[in-house]
């Protein structure tokens, strides 16, 4: 009976951190729709919420339901002599330390530097340089790419690193391509609304 309600608890901690990460993706690309401060500021807001409402509890519930997985039925440190499960622990510990620094500081700068914004009524160029940063544009679309790929070593458990180098190249691939094609999609910086 332990064993289900670990499980039950891992895949609702997997299902509120995938909610969330989709909802904060789409309201991320609802923010780049828009110039209008109101809107965007909606927008960000509703990034927020999806991060504290559903990753952060979501991810929570993965680390100590995953913790006490690995402890229990697994042998503790011997998890790094199973490939699938190593990957699985070392890509959510990457993702969580990563989501919670570079991800989540960045869209909370952006949603005080968004307030600041329609206090003064207008675009402020500290807003229009934050909101086209790279690097935190890079680590935010990698968020779904390395949840897809820690799915899909926890449910395929491959005995050796090839699914994880493949799967992880690909993740990095698809993050780069969202980088630089999303912002074309939707030119944040050109004045339409």
């Amino acid at each position: 009976m332990e064993y289900s309600i670990l499980k039950y608890f891992h895949v609702l901690g997997a299902v509120l951190m995938g909610a969330g990460l989709i909802g904060v993706w789409l309201a991320d690309l609802r923010s780049r729709q828009h110039r209008d401060l109101i809107r965007f500021s909606e927008s960000i807001r509703y990034i927020a919420v999806f991060y504290d409402g559903l990753v952060v509890p979501g991810a929570l519930i993965l680390l100590f339901s995953g913790t006490w997985f690995t402890v229990k039925y697994f042998g503790g440190w011997a998890f790094l002599s199973i490939p699938w499960l190593a990957g699985m622990i070392g890509l959510f510990l990457f993702e969580f330390i990563e989501g919670n620094t570079v991800t989540r500081l960045y869209f909370m700068k952006l949603r005080r530097l968004t307030s600041d914004a329609i206090e003064r009524n207008k675009i402020t160029p500290e807003l229009e340089k934050e909101r086209s940063k790279l690097i935190p544009s890079f680590t935010h679309y990698l968020d779904l790419p390395m949840l897809f790929l820690i799915i899909a070593l926890g449910v395929l458990k491959p005995n050796d690193w090839t699914a994880f180098t493949i799967g992880s190249v690909l993740a990095i691939v698809v993050a780069i391509l969202f980088t630089v094609f999303i912002p074309k999609m939707y030119p944040w910086g050109n004045k339409y609304d």
